[in-house]
Parts: structure tokens; C-alpha cells; sequence
């Protein structure tokens, strides 16, 4: 069967939130860690434990998608967050993906096509749905694309490589033997030095140099 990868679904419409929930459940590799039906209770249920994964909709009201976002990355939560939405607008994807999304789907996405994507993305993808896809080109080309790279040290190098293959700072921690304390200030330093505002940015950025 594989690995099992436990998901948040964070979704301000209760019925759509239930059919998510129940869809997660009908597959075997994934298993349901909880739901919340708005940013704040998405901070609450993430205040001591992660999911592999957190589901999470663009346009709920009171905090927004993107204001969950950057409050769940400025907790150093480092669980793959994937935007769910309706929401096909450039700006959106490309606002959320520099904020630290790992991926953004369309809620019109076929059941089945939505898991394997939740799949890819925990094997290291950034998951976007093919109608957005052209996007990333512009957000790989917002800014130069080497000269960063080169100034890295390379223990920072090593750090960034395994970013761009989708390691969480855990996952790192235990390849380069370090704690994951030092990963993460190695990612902070990493983030300023590309100028990137997240992780993904950074690793669509060093993947397309």
C-alpha cells in the first residue's frame, strides 16, 4: 500500500469540507488528521502535532487562505500546504506560491486526479493544475536565476537540493545529520540570500536556473 500521509482539510464551506474529507478516506494511503472550517481553527488543531499535509482553501471568510498561509510558515509549520480553490486568477497563484503553497489545485479537479496529485506532491512535486501550469514561468523568471546560487555555502547548497526535491526540514535534518533547528536557519538564510519570500519560489527558481 505504501506510506499512509495524514491530511488537514482547512474549508469554510461545511458540506464541501465533508465530501473532501470523505474522499481522502475512501484511498487507503491517506488518512484524515482533522478539519477546520477557518484559518484560526487551523492554527489551533496545528498548535502541537503536523499532518503530512494541510488542504487548504483560498477565499474563506474572516482570515483568508493566504493569511493562514503566511501565519501557519511565520509557526515554521513545514508540512506540505496545498491551496484548494476556485480561483484561477494569476494573481492568486502566484501570490500564494511565493508566500510558501507547495502546490495549487482547482476544486473542479477530478476526484481520483486530486489524490494522485496529494501523492505527487508528498514525492516532491509542486502540484498545479494544468489550466495554471503556464504561470510558474513568470514566477521563475522574477528574478535572476544563478547569481544567488553561487554565492551559497555548501552545506547551504546541500540544504537547497534537498528542498527542490520536497524534504521537509525533518526530512533534511536526518539526511545531513543536523538538527532541525540548524535546518531552519539555514532555510531562513537560504531565503534571503535568493530574495525569494518562500520555499517553493526558491526551489522552482534553482530547478529552472
Amino acid at each position: 500500500m505504501g506510506d499512509v500521509y495524514s491530511v488537514l482539510v482547512v474549508d469554510d464551506h461545511p458540506l464541501l469540507r465533508r465530501g473532501i474529507c470523505q474522499l481522502l478516506e475512501s484511498d487507503q494511503q491517506f488518512r484524515l488528521f482533522g478539519e477546520a472550517g477557518s484559518g484560526i481553527e487551523a492554527l489551533s488543531a496545528l498548535a502541537e502535532d503536523e499532518p503530512d499535509i494541510v488542504l487548504l482553501d483560498l477565499n474563506m471568510k474572516g482570515m483568508s487562505g493566504l493569511d493562514t498561509l503566511n501565519a501557519l510558515r511565520q509557526e515554521d509549520v513545514t508540512c506540505k500546504i496545498i491551496i484548494l480553490t476556485v480561483s484561477d486568477a494569476k494573481q492568486d497563484v502566484l501570490r500564494l506560491l511565493k508566500a510558501g503553497a507547495d502546490g495549487y489545485l482547482l476544486k473542479d479537479t477530478e476526484p481520483d486526479l486530486l489524490l494522485t496529485q496529494l501523492k505527487q506532491a508528498m514525492s516532491g512535486r509542486t502540484v498545479i493544475s494544468p489550466e495554471i501550469a503556464p504561470y510558474l514561468d513568470e514566477l521563475a523568471s522574477a528574478a535572476d536565476e544563478t547569481e544567488w546560487v553561487g554565492e551559497l555555502t555548501p552545506r547551504e547548497l546541500q540544504i537547497l537540493q534537498n528542498l527542490a526535491e520536497g524534504l521537509s526540514n525533518r526530512m533534511i535534518s536526518e539526511v545531513l545529520h543536523i538538527s532541525e533547528g540548524t535546518v531552519k536557519v539555514h532555510v531562513k538564510n537560504l531565503l534571503r540570500k535568493a530574495n525569494a519570500k518562500s520555499r517553493t519560489e526558491m526551489a522552482v527558481r534553482y530547478l529552472n536556473r
